[in-house]
């Protein structure tokens, strides 16, 4: 049995033991199972990545051997250079994530969780907040990161009251960190008929996705319900108490997920929620004792600062923070956002 084949049997039994319910009151063990299942999608993962390459080799030296179509051979020739050199790179990544000491996630890049929630504006702020998503999502597809929504609460017109996602996989926290404010919309609304101007806002935090050795949250200070969801699903939402909410009682901090369709994956991304919220009530606390010092200093998750307008009529966006305006506000939506980031991260 090749190491690979080996991992897929683990991961099969890991994934029978995560589904045992009398899991859910150990806490620890649940949290070492997945951990080590994160570990081991991320390996299945790079190997897939690894055979889809050596498959398109083995295409493009069919095309150069047959000698059919020399503008094809040739366009074969200078992709085949280029797949080798990439096959190269992913051997190395999948060898080094085969490696015993890559079990910690100590030294990954920090991911984030993001979250968007409608302000002031009504029905046309939560489809803002949609708006706004698909914004980041099309900005993480083109950094080549990972998206995974945790819990979002949808409205009847199809926007958000409140969408929280993670983004992983790169150098995220860097890029994202300076996202978190109030974020204004000025425009006509879909659901406006008399063709006026609306101002709505909705609000973003990004919260750094805690490491094994950051935080440590107590088992005895959980309370743990499980519901049935709601929302988009039909009849099925109804029927089984698939939605997670978990109190930590000590700090108050209440989160819910109900996205996935069982309890299991919905514990985990409510847990996702809360470690990151418990970090920022931590981090902030810490700041409040230092204030004085980092007035000057633009925070990463500053709920209650507005940052930015997206006035559509004359197509500019406007970071009021550098006081600076970009336009082509369509390009900005649709994902454009390196220009803008790179400004902020160039100012502070």
């Amino acid at each position: 049995m090749s190491e690979i084949e080996s991992l897929k049997k683990e991961y099969e039994e890991l994934l029978e033991q995560l589904s045992n319910p009398e899991l859910i009151s150990n806490w620890e063990r649940f949290k070492n199972l997945q951990e080590r299942k994160e570990i081991l999608e991320k390996v299945f993962e790079k190997e897939k990545e690894l055979e889809e390459v050596k498959n398109k080799i083995e295409e493009n030296k069919t095309i150069i051997t047959a000698k059919e179509d020399r503008e094809l051979v040739s366009l074969a020739e200078a992709e085949i250079f280029q797949l080798q050199e990439k096959e190269k790179k992913l051997e190395k990544e999948l060898e080094n994530l085969l490696k015993p000491d890559q079990n910690s996630a100590g030294g990954e890049p920090q991911s984030v969780i993001v979250e968007i929630r409608a302000g002031a504006g009504g029905e046309e702020a939560a489809l803002f907040v949609k708006d706004l998503f698909r914004m980041y999502s099309k900005y993480a597809l083109s950094q080549n990161w990972k998206q995974k929504v945790l819990d979002s609460n949808s409205t009847e017109l199809g926007g958000f009251k409140e969408i929280i996602f993670e983004l992983k996989n790169g150098n995220v926290f860097e890029k994202m960190k300076y996202e978190g404010g109030v974020h204004r919309v000025q425009r006509i609304p879909e659901t406006e008929k008399s063709g006026r101007i609306h101002t709505s806002t909705s609000s973003i935090a990004i919260l750094p996705k805690p490491k094994k050795t950051e935080i440590k949250i107590k088992a005895d200070d959980l309370k743990i319900d499980f519901y049935c969801a709601s929302g988009p699903g039909g009849q099925y939402v109804n029927k089984r108490k698939t939605a997670v909410r978990i109190t930590h009682l000590p700090s108050g901090i209440v989160v819910t997920s109900q996205t996935e369709r069982n309890q299991l994956q919905n514990k985990e991304n409510a847990m996702a929620i809360l470690e990151a919220r418990f970090l920022e009530k931590v981090v902030k606390s810490e700041e409040k004792k230092i204030s004085d010092k980092r007035k000057t200093q633009i925070g990463w998750a500053k709920r209650a600062e507005k940052i930015r307008t997206y006035n559509f009529p004359q197509n500019r966006l406007t970071d009021h923070r550098i006081k600076k305006s970009w336009h082509n506000l369509e390009g900005i939506m649709n994902g454009n956002l390196e220009p803008i980031i790179n400004d902020l991260q160039k100012e502070f």
